[in-house]
C-alpha cells in the first residue's frame, strides 16, 4: 500500500512539474474567482411591414437554388423560419450565453437560443487554452470559421437578415455542426491562421448524410435512398490580418467539401431527393478605417461559390429511376458601414447571386441568374448593451411558383438588448 501510495506522489508530482513548466507562474495556483461563468442574455425582436402578406412570401423563392427562406415551413424536422419571419411584431430570439474557463487547460463556451419554436443549443463546445506553438483546439457543436460571417452570432451582424448568398447556399443557420476544431496561428509579425474542421454534415441547404425513407411513397419500409456515415463535411481556411496606419486589413480563403443528401420529400410542390457531393468556395475581405477614436468606415465583402454534382430522383415511387444533375452557382454581398459616434451608425449592402448553371443529363437548364437585394440601415446605440436599428431591404431576387419575379420592399425595426457579461467578439 505504501508503495501504491508514495508511486502515486510522485506521478502526481512529475505531473504537476511538467503542468509548471508548461504554464505560466500566475496559472500555476488555483484561483476559484477565475473559474466563474460569464452569464449574458440577449433578446432580439422586430417590427416588419412587406408589400406582399405572409402567405404570398411562403411561396416564393429563387428558382434552382432554394424555396421557402422567408416564411416558416418545417424542413427535416425542423423549423427553418428566418429572422423576422412575419408581419408585423416578432419575438425573434432570446439568447443564453455562457462561458467559463474550465481549469489551466480547457475553457467551456455555450450558447441557447429560445424561440417560439422552441429551444436548441446553438453552440456548446471546449476550447484547449495550453496547447501552446499556436495551437487551438475546439470541440463540439459549433459555429464553423468558413468565411467571416458564418462564426457571428445574429446579434453582431450589421444588418438584421443574413446576406442573399449565406442564405440561399447555407440557410437561416449557416454551418453549425457538431464536429472538432484545430486553428494554428503563425509566429509571424502579423496575424496568420489556418483552420482545419471536421464536421458531423448536416447542414439543410447544401451538405447531409442521413438516409431518407421511401415507405410513404412505395408502401415497402425497407425502401430508401441511402445516407453515407459521418463525419461527411471537411472545411479549410487560411485568414490574415494586417495594418497600414491607420487602416486594418483582414482576409481570408475557404473551402468545404461533403457529402449531398438532401430530402426534399415532404415538398407541396415536385416533391425530389438530391445525392452527391458538395464543394464550396469563398473569399472575404474586410477594411476597417478609423478616423478618429469613434467615427470609422468598414467595408465588408464575401463571395461564395458552390458546386453540387450527383443524382436528383424526382419520382420517389420509383427510386430506380433518378436524373444525373450538377449545379454550378455563385454569388456576393458588400457593404459599406459608417459609425459616426458612440451612438449612431448608418450602412448600405447589396446581395447577388449571378451564377446558377444547372445541367440534367448534361442538358442545360437555362435557369435564370440575376438575383438582386439591396439594403440600408440606420442604427442607434444607448449602449454597447441596446441598439434600435431601421432597416429597408428591396428583394429583386424572389420568384413565384410561376416563374414570375415578384419584387419585394420590407421595412424593419429592430430592438437587440443585451444583460450580463459578454465575451468580445472577434474582429
Amino acid at each position: 500500500m505504501k508503495k501504491i501510495v508514495l508511486t502515486s506522489m510522485l506521478c502526481a508530482g512529475f505531473a504537476y512539474g511538467d503542468i509548471a513548466q508548461l504554464l505560466d507562474e500566475d496559472k500555476r495556483t488555483f484561483d476559484s474567482s477565475r473559474y466563474i461563468p460569464d452569464i449574458s442574455l440577449i433578446g432580439d425582436f422586430s417590427y416588419v411591414n412587406r408589400s406582399i402578406n405572409d402567405d404570398e412570401l411562403s411561396h416564393l423563392g429563387l428558382p434552382g437554388i432554394a424555396h421557402g427562406l422567408y416564411a416558416e415551413h418545417a424542413h427535416g424536422g425542423s423549423n427553418e423560419a428566418t429572422y423576422n419571419a412575419n408581419q408585423g411584431f416578432n419575438f425573434n430570439y432570446a439568447e443564453l450565453i455562457l462561458s467559463s474557463s474550465v481549469d489551466p487547460f480547457f475553457s467551456m463556451d455555450a450558447t441557447f437560443h429560445f424561440s417560439e419554436s422552441g429551444v436548441e443549443v446553438e453552440e456548446a463546445y471546449f476550447t484547449s487554452t495550453a496547447l501552446g506553438n499556436g495551437l487551438r483546439l475546439r470541440g463540439g457543436k459549433l459555429l464553423s470559421n468558413f468565411g467571416y460571417i458564418n462564426a457571428q452570432h445574429h446579434h453582431y451582424w450589421d444588418f438584421g437578415d443574413m446576406p442573399l448568398v449565406y442564405e440561399s447556399f447555407l440557410g437561416t443557420h449557416g454551418i453549425n455542426e457538431l464536429g472538432a476544431q484545430l486553428q494554428w496561428t503563425a509566429p509571424t509579425p502579423f496575424y496568420l491562421m489556418a483552420g482545419l474542421e471536421v464536421l458531423q454534415g448536416e447542414n439543410e441547404q447544401m451538405f447531409g448524410n442521413e438516409s431518407v425513407s421511401l415507405e410513404e411513397f412505395t408502401g415497402d419500409e425497407e425502401d430508401r435512398i441511402e445516407g453515407t456515415d459521418a463525419p461527411s463535411l471537411y472545411v479549410g481556411y487560411l485568414k490574415s490580418s494586417f495594418d497600414i496606419g491607420d487602416t486594418t486589413i483582414f482576409g481570408g480563403l475557404s473551402y468545404a467539401q461533403g457529402d449531398s443528401l438532401l430530402d426534399h420529400s415532404e415538398d407541396e410542390d415536385e416533391a425530389h431527393v438530391f445525392k452527391g457531393d458538395a464543394k464550396l468556395y469563398g473569399a472575404d475581405l474586410v477594411v476597417l478605417h478609423a478616423l478618429d477614436s469613434y467615427r470609422s468606415f468598414k467595408w465588408q465583402t464575401e463571395w461564395l461559390s458552390r458546386e453540387l454534382d450527383g443524382v436528383v430522383y424526382g419520382d420517389l415511387t420509383t427510386p430506380e429511376n433518378f436524373t444525373s444533375m450538377n449545379k454550378k452557382q455563385s454569388g456576393l454581398y458588400s457593404q459599406l458601414i459608417y459609425t459616426h459616434d458612440k451612438n449612431w451608425r448608418m450602412g448600405v449592402r447589396y446581395d447577388t447571386i449571378y451564377q446558377n448553371d444547372i445541367t440534367k443529363d448534361s442538358v442545360d437548364m437555362n435557369e435564370v441568374d440575376d438575383f438582386n437585394k439591396y439594403s440600408a440601415m440606420i442604427e442607434y446605440h444607448t449602449s454597447e448593451f441596446a441598439r434600435f436599428r431601421l432597416q429597408y431591404n428591396r428583394n429583386e431576387a424572389m420568384y413565384d411558383e410561376a416563374g414570375l419575379r415578384q419584387n419585394l420592399d420590407t421595412i424593419m425595426l429592430q430592438a437587440n438588448i443585451a444583460i450580463g457579461a459578454h465575451a468580445a467578439h472577434s474582429f
